[in-house]
């Protein structure tokens, strides 16, 4: 369904306009398999990481590979004010369990921020790479598959028709 969709915004007139008139380069909007994978890939990788401005550090990535620009800022948005403490709450436990380090407790506060990052720093940011690693991979994977069983099916659809 939502291969279907991507093919029929390709085609509209007004898209295709705004396209020519401010010069994007068409493959950052390109609805193919390939390139809607590679922006769930890169938005997911980047919505785990705890920094500021996520959206910016995908935009950073354009000139060094090629994915669905909008696919992948929308996947940053996973981390949202309402999931960003839950997401880095679970990063940090699982970054602490396998460490081996005992988690300090929690509050949300900037105090308590400032005075505990050099103890949460490591863990976080381990448990952070874990998760965006096989999180962004497992996107992609889902991605991929699901894409081809719908391909596979409206085939077979055709075909019995």
């Amino acid at each position: 369904m939502l291969r279907k969709t991507l093919k029929k915004t390709t085609k509209n007139k007004k898209l295709n306009d705004f396209i020519k008139k401010y010069k994007i380069r068409p493959e950052y909007l390109s609805g193919n398999r390939k390139m809607i994978s590679r922006g769930v890939f890169l938005g997911l990788f980047i919505a785990f990481i705890p920094m500021p401005m996520q959206m910016a550090a995908v935009l950073l990535f354009i000139p060094f590979f090629r994915f669905n620009v909008p696919i992948a800022l929308a996947m940053c948005w996973l981390s949202n004010p309402f999931t960003m403490p839950p997401m880095y709450y679970m990063e940090y436990l699982t970054g602490s369990y396998i460490l081996g380090i005992e988690p300090q407790p929690v509050e949300l506060t900037l105090d308590w921020f400032s005075n505990n990052l050099g103890k949460i720093f490591i863990p976080l940011y381990f448990g952070t790479a874990l998760y965006s690693i096989f999180g962004s991979i497992t996107g992609y994977l889902l991605v991929n598959h699901f894409w081809r069983s719908s391909v596979h099916k409206e085939k077979k659809s055709r075909k019995n028709r």
